[in-house]
């Protein structure tokens, strides 16, 4: 894979940042002006993965309906689900569900994740009891 310049990891670091920081629409403007919406950094944390982690609703709602993969893992095995889960975002893992996340993709998967942690909301919400 060839060297990317300093010019371009500035970018994709700014667009890691943009998912992060929740800022959902200039995100998806990138992604529909020929950002990857699957997009990795060097953990591989997704753009997706990283905006339900940190409780951006609209942000995930913007990138799964450009495509994002909602079952995608980091290098660690995680998901954008069970990210959604620890951080007990109700909308977030409804969201992902309804874009059809596996609730039992990942390692650990959302629903080890919920049980861990004892989120009974959670169970629920994945059970589809929520």
């Amino acid at each position: 894979m060839p060297e990317l310049d300093d010019e371009t990891l500035a970018f994709a670091h700014r667009m890691f940042d943009l998912a992060r920081s929740g800022a959902a629409d200039e995100l998806a403007a990138n992604v529909t002006a020929g950002v990857p919406v699957n997009l990795t950094n060097d953990k591989g944390d997704t753009l997706l993965i990283l905006a339900a982690y940190h409780n951006h609703p609209a942000t995930v709602a913007a990138l799964l309906s450009r495509g994002a993969d909602p079952d995608r893992v980091n290098d660690r095995g995680q998901t954008a689900l069970a990210a959604a889960v620890f951080r007990q975002n109700a909308e977030t893992v409804t969201t992902l569900l309804a874009a059809g996340a596996d609730p039992d993709g990942g390692t650990p998967s959302a629903v080890a994740t919920a049980d861990y942690f004892k989120l009974p909301e959670m169970t629920a919400l994945l059970r589809g009891e929520g």
